[in-house]
């Protein structure tokens, strides 16, 4: 879905072909041949969200989230991860054809010219947002040559992974050389309407060098690279709110999240044929759980805590959905409409506050920022607040009172060194901490990323064999060169055979890891 944004709202220039032109017959009078930045950024924006939004559906299947309901059939390579290049071509094809040809476009048009540095910023960072998306997905991609179909490169090469990070990481360099360097004010929220424009950050280009913080820190730690993390400018920080684009979505355009797992426009629901898992559910609470979290769980999960879960794979007598109810949005009473599933006017996180307080938090651990174990402590719990926080927030952004449930959540589970991470005795049990609560934060909000940091760290903690609410992966598995069963990444998709053959590599799903991932 593409929301298009108002021409009355933003004074759109459209460039049509002059007059002189009028009558070659072969180009279109009517289709302007360039558009102006101020059109293209934001819909690109949110297309990022769009495409944020598929990654979000991988990463709940293999990251732990998301399994088969009852009643249904044909889940086919899901269940048993035997991929075929098939599989998450529209992770692929839709990223390189929507928000990073259009973010191209923007930072073509805006290189150099002072006026639209805005822009020019802000797109090489959305461009960095999909690209990394890429990479952690696929490995190895396109990049130098990439979308250049107009210079007559049909076919790119591939790029080396780590080449492509280090190439990211400068580009987020050029966008915050460009915001430190601004020629516009550093604050445009004054503008008839900033979303329109800027649907995630509304005119705050100092939230836009933080988000860009953010990814570095993130890329950073995911490498191990502790100078780069020392490089990092801190005067502004990192995110200190989530990172949520919101064009204007509503129930008839709505959120894509809410579209795909929620409600239709037509009130119908749009899934019946999953349910969250037994493994990620006992984070939250139920016979044999990891952890107590009636806080989270409610504002989650339908009927918490008789939601229906099951393992990955089983089909077996396995539960159906609760009828006629949308099975991650909340049926508490006083947290109706807040959660993972709002609501269709809620936004699309892309980054939440919460991950960059655990990044933070794993970069202190690790002595790449200073303060060591006692910041380290004080991070850790900032993300355990600022998951609450997101949770407890309506689709308008109102915010439901949220007064002493984290300090709850923490007295009902001492001396889980998990949650109170004083208990936890080494730098690996407080890693395991930092990481299980980021996935506990992540769950059916930016699930790839938790499914990332599970192939890099291991943590959560799977148990294979050791029974629904501790083994991650599907009971079908047909990977047995694992020891977690587990794929190792997507597969490059058919449509690469289909138009880049000649660069196209055929990989193993099984062992082949996406560079930073040493498991």
């Amino acid at each position: 879905m593409n929301l298009k944004i108002s021409a009355g709202v933003l004074s759109i220039l459209l460039i049509a072909s002059s007059c002189n032109d009028f009558l070659d017959i072969n180009e279109n009078p009517n289709s302007p041949i360039t558009a102006d930045v101020q059109l293209v950024l934001p819909q690109a924006i949110v297309a990022s969200a769009n495409i944020a939004s598929q990654f979000n559906n991988y990463g709940a299947h293999f990251g732990g989230f998301m399994a088969n309901a009852g009643g249904f059939s044909g889940f086919g390579n899901l269940l048993s991860y035997n991929l075929t290049a098939g599989d998450y071509n529209g992770l692929w094809v839709n990223t390189y054809q929507d928000p990073l040809q259009d973010l191209k476009y923007v930072i073509d048009k805006t290189e150099g010219v002072d006026a639209l540095s805005y822009f020019n910023a802000a797109a090489k960072i959305m461009t960095v947002v999909n690209y990394q998306r890429l990479v952690d997905a696929f490995g190895n991609i396109p990049y130098t040559q990439a979308l250049r179909g107009s210079e007559g490169i049909t076919a790119p090469v591939y790029d080396d992974a780590a080449t492509v990070y280090t190439s990211l990481i400068a580009k987020l360099d050029e966008a915050i050389d460009l915001i430190d360097n601004a020629q516009f004010p550093l604050s445009l929220k004054n503008a008839t309407d900033s979303r329109a424009y800027d649907p995630l950050f509304k005119g705050e280009i100092l939230d836009w060098k933080r988000y860009a913080n953010t990814l570095k820190l993130r890329m950073f730690i995911r490498t191990g690279n502790a100078a780069g993390v020392a490089s990092i400018d801190l005067g502004v920080g990192f995110l200190t709110s989530d990172a949520v684009v919101n064009p204007g979505y509503e129930k008839n355009r709505p959120n894509p999240t809410w579209n795909a797992w929620g409600r239709s426009t037509t009130d119908a629901l749009s899934n019946s044929s999953r349910i969250p898992t037994s493994f990620a559910f006992a984070f939250y609470g139920g016979t044999g759980s990891k952890i107590s979290d009636t806080g989270r769980g409610e504002s989650i999960y339908v009927d918490f805590p008789a939601t229906p879960t099951n393992q990955l794979g089983n089909e077996v007598n396995n539960p159906t959905i609760i009828a006629g109810k949308v099975t991650w949005a909340s049926t508490d009473p006083g947290l109706l409409g807040t959660g993972v599933l709002k609501g269709p006017a809620m936004g699309s996180p892309l980054m939440l506050k919460a991950e960059a307080n655990f990044l933070i938090a794993e970069a202190q651990l690790r002595g790449y920022l200073a303060g060591g174990v006692p910041e380290m402590t004080k991070s850790f719990y900032k993300g355990i607040k600022s998951s609450y926080a997101y949770l407890y927030q309506d689709e308008s952004g109102a915010m439901k009172d949220t007064t002493g449930r984290v300090a709850t959540y923490i007295t009902v589970n001492a001396g889980n060194r998990l949650v109170e991470i004083e208990q936890a005795a080494t730098t690996d049990e407080r890693l395991e901490a930092i990481i299980t609560q980021k996935y506990i934060a992540m769950n059916m909000i930016t699930s790839d990323e938790a499914w990332n940091e599970y192939r890099r760290t291991g943590f959560p903690v799977s148990i294979p064999g050791g029974g629904a609410r501790v083994d991650i992966a599907s009971n079908k598995s047909t990977i047995t060169s694992r020891p977690d069963r587990m794929p190792t990444r997507a597969m490059y998709p058919s449509s690469e055979q289909s138009f880049n053959a000649k660069n196209y590599v055929s990989i193993d799903f099984r062992s082949d890891r996406i560079f930073w991932d040493p498991n």
